[in-house]
């Protein structure tokens, strides 16, 4: 993990004396360190061994390789926060947002397993745009992961925002909800062609059913974004595999933090991307430092390539 939980651990999470012996929480640990420490010992135990705690299985209905793949994203989400997670709160708040996608009675189990206050109990945060947003942005979203299929280029992508998300869940045409549960019936009935039919429709709606790695299928809205401020080489050019790659290796399987400013000609949202607290884009660095297309000695632009195609030259 990190320096963080290594000094909660030491201070938190000291051994057991005979006064505390006969205390134990249901993780194991005295009931005073249930909490924060608690959640912190284990995601510390877990990025050495790989095994969750063995009692949490009467807490939640998932299965031990579903239990060990929440722990390997908390784990993440844990080393990313700045800072971490300091009080009851915070770690709830982390648990509940690292696994927003996972089953409801879970999550509340695993909160209740570290005795963390559970979704109801916490005060709402504020839904007002954050002042520490950059100028100029419309609205922000997170973004499901990323599948490589979904990168035409360097500069374009495709993203899918869950249909549960408070931005989108108001915004669902009434059919396309409809044809998410026949569906989800059609398939359980092993009625596939049915099924595939119904998901043509959803998707010729602009909505997609995306299956989760925890096997959990989600209703997601489909945005086709356009990298903010950079313009990388066409496919077709000098390193446009190359620019393709790259941003492919930075943004497959990740879940994506989107600041959109605006659309382009084509209704492409025209954003700013964040993976895991890295700013996707770094066209003008490499431009700066004469690397890949811009190591040649008199480069061809992407946008005058464009343009001599368009004319025919």
């Amino acid at each position: 993990m990190g320096n963080a939980l290594r000094f909660l651990y030491g201070k938190c999470c000291k051994p057991l004396t005979e006064e505390d012996s006969g205390s134990l929480g249901p993780h194991g640990v005295s009931a005073a360190t249930v909490g924060v420490s608690a959640l912190a010992q284990d995601l510390y135990h877990f990025e050495i061994t790989s095994q969750v705690p063995e009692v949490l299985t009467r807490h939640v209905t998932s299965s031990k390789k579903a239990q060990a793949n929440w722990y390997r994203k908390l784990s993440e989400a844990w080393r990313e926060a700045k800072p971490p997670p300091k009080t009851a709160e915070e770690a709830a708040r982390l648990v509940i947002q690292t696994l927003s996608r996972h089953k409801k009675a879970d999550v509340e189990g695993l909160l209740a397993f570290y005795g963390l206050p559970l979704p109801h109990t916490l005060i709402p945060v504020s839904t007002a745009e954050p002042t520490t947003l950059p100028a100029g942005v419309k609205f922000e979203m997170q973004t499901l992961p990323v599948d490589a299929r979904a990168i035409p280029d360097g500069d374009t992508i495709t993203v899918y925002v869950s249909a549960a998300d408070p931005r989108e869940s108001a915004c669902v045409p009434g059919d396309v909800q409809m044809a998410a549960v026949r569906r989800s019936k059609a398939r359980a009935e092993r009625n596939y062609e049915q099924a595939d039919a119904l998901h043509q429709k959803i998707i010729n709606a602009g909505y997609r059913v995306i299956n989760l790695p925890n096997n959990e299928e989600v209703l997601a809205r489909k945005y086709r974004i356009r990298l903010r401020g950079i313009d990388a080489p066409e496919s077709s050019m000098p390193y446009g595999k190359e620019a393709q790659n790259e941003l492919i290796k930075i943004v497959q399987g990740k879940c994506l933090r989107v600041l959109v400013y605006g659309e382009d000609r084509y209704g492409r949202c025209v954003a700013d991307l964040y993976c895991n607290g890295i700013f996707v884009q770094w066209e003008k660095e490499a431009r700066a430092k004469r690397v890949g297309l811009w190591a040649a000695s008199n480069p061809e632009e992407p946008w005058e390539w464009r343009k001599d195609r368009r004319e025919g030259r």
